[in-house]
């Protein structure tokens, strides 16, 4: 995973509410060996429209994705979070979150940003009026302030997964495994 501080570019105004997984990534693409091409599958039943915001051209190169409340509720699908990264974006901005979908982001890079319903609606209406809006997201020194544990903000600031964060403890384990008796599992 790579070390997160600040994220900057423009949004998507996804105006959609209770956003499940099988929404974000269908069911059919959990079939998949590799870790790649997930971007594909990305809202791909709702891309069949043609008004459909991930069709606007304008918001091709955007790096944040703004939506409702309840945004990754359903199932637990780290794909979900892999086809939002592979489409270019770094952080998701919603009034809430599911708490597997919230940890499946920190887990994998993914910046999930609870901002309350009026931010939200503000920051659409922003976008809206001017596509090229752009929205800062700053892991390191939070200025609009958003619920981060000290220990995730540490992850991404440090850009540690879990193996990361275990292999931040190498010495440690080591001098474990040196003065663990040799007839022990």
């Amino acid at each position: 995973m790579k070390a997160v501080q600040v994220i900057s570019g423009t949004g998507v105004p996804l105006k959609r509410s209770d956003v499940d997984t099988d929404q974000i990534i269908p069911a059919e693409w959990l079939k998949r060996v590799e870790r790649t091409g997930f971007e594909k599958g990305l809202f791909s039943t709702w891309r069949d429209d043609r008004e459909f915001v991930l069709n606007d051209e304008r918001h091709a190169h955007a790096t944040v994705l703004v939506a409702g409340p309840a945004f990754g509720v359903g199932s637990s699908r780290e794909h979900a979070v892999w086809a939002l990264q592979q489409h270019g974006f770094e952080a998701v901005i919603a009034p809430s979150f599911s708490d597997i979908f919230s940890n499946n982001c920190t887990k994998n890079g993914l910046v999930p940003v609870v901002l309350s319903e009026t931010i939200v609606e503000a920051i659409w209406a922003a976008i809206d009026a001017d596509h090229e809006t752009e929205i800062v997201v700053d892991v390191a020194g939070i200025v609009e302030s958003f619920p981060m544990s000290p220990a995730t903000q540490h992850r991404y600031l440090n850009g540690l997964d879990d193996v990361g964060i275990t292999m931040a403890n190498e010495h440690k384990i080591d001098q474990y495994e040196s003065n663990r008796h040799t007839w022990l599992p």
